[in-house]
């Protein structure tokens, strides 16, 4: 699909969503149970999430996907096609056992990075999503600092949350409130050899409003819609007791 047909269609799924006017005006933060850090993190502004590796582009989608569940509201979801051929596309039953519901999911699909910061950047200055997810592959010069700070902008005044995955490429400056690296972890055993909960290695690299940089392994509670330290012990330990004094105290 072209960027122009692609900008055009999600105007118009837009449209018929309410706008952000109904959500309270003020700072709106989040909480990561996991981190033990409390309600610290903006919702109205630019997170960005990369894969450790290009293995572990389907962690770093789920984490991406966990940060915009964070805010209750219509979930707008921007794919580049080419991460699609690469680590394959989503599943509506395992989407359900994330705890999406389709009912508030717009999914989009564009062709390049180019068309995927347009796209967002529309989204989220629309007012209309609580949350705009954009998972982008590989290097691209479209993703500059300009960019970046244009994304940042567009959710600061259209009340929004942006993500943005990033698989198949290195860190790099930006104007993001936060910045993480993921990779998969081993869950734990339930009863009866269930598979346990999915289960993620998150490290925070940057985070403009000043937080001590950490690392730590974390589950995703679908029932809760948040991430939480693992459940059982086993080979899942809490980074937290390998954190320095200054972080546990953070």
């Amino acid at each position: 699909m072209s960027p122009s047909a692609t900008l055009s269609d999600l105007r118009a799924r837009l449209s018929l969503q309410s706008p952000a006017s109904h959500r309270p005006y003020g700072a709106r933060l989040f909480d990561i149970p996991a981190t033990g850090r409390g309600a610290a993190f903006s919702a109205d502004a630019l997170h960005e999430v990369y894969a450790a590796s290009t293995r572990h582009g389907p962690a770093a989608e789920g984490f991406g996907l966990g940060l915009a569940l964070q805010v209750p509201g219509t979930l707008v979801w921007i794919h580049e096609d080419k991460g699609r051929h690469e680590i394959g596309t989503l599943y509506g039953s395992g989407l359900r056992e994330w705890g999406v519901g389709t009912d508030n999911l717009l999914m989009v699909r564009v062709s390049s990075t180019a068309a995927l910061l347009a796209a967002g950047e529309e989204a989220l200055r629309s007012e209309a999503p609580a949350a705009v997810l954009m998972s982008g592959w590989g290097q691209s010069k479209a993703f500059t600092l300009t960019a970046s700070r244009r994304l940042a902008m567009a959710a600061a005044a259209g009340r929004t949350m942006a993500v943005f995955v990033r698989t198949g490429v290195q860190p790099q400056p930006s104007a993001a409130e936060t910045r993480w690296s993921v990779q998969a972890a081993r869950s734990g055993v339930l009863e009866a050899g269930a598979p346990g909960r999915p289960a993620l290695k998150v490290s925070l690299l940057r985070s403009r409003a000043g937080l001590v940089s950490g690392e730590w392994i974390m589950e995703w509670d679908r029932d809760a819609r948040s991430f939480v330290e693992p459940k059982t012990s086993g080979d899942l330990v809490s980074v937290s007791a390998h954190r320095s004094a200054g972080n546990r105290a953070a």
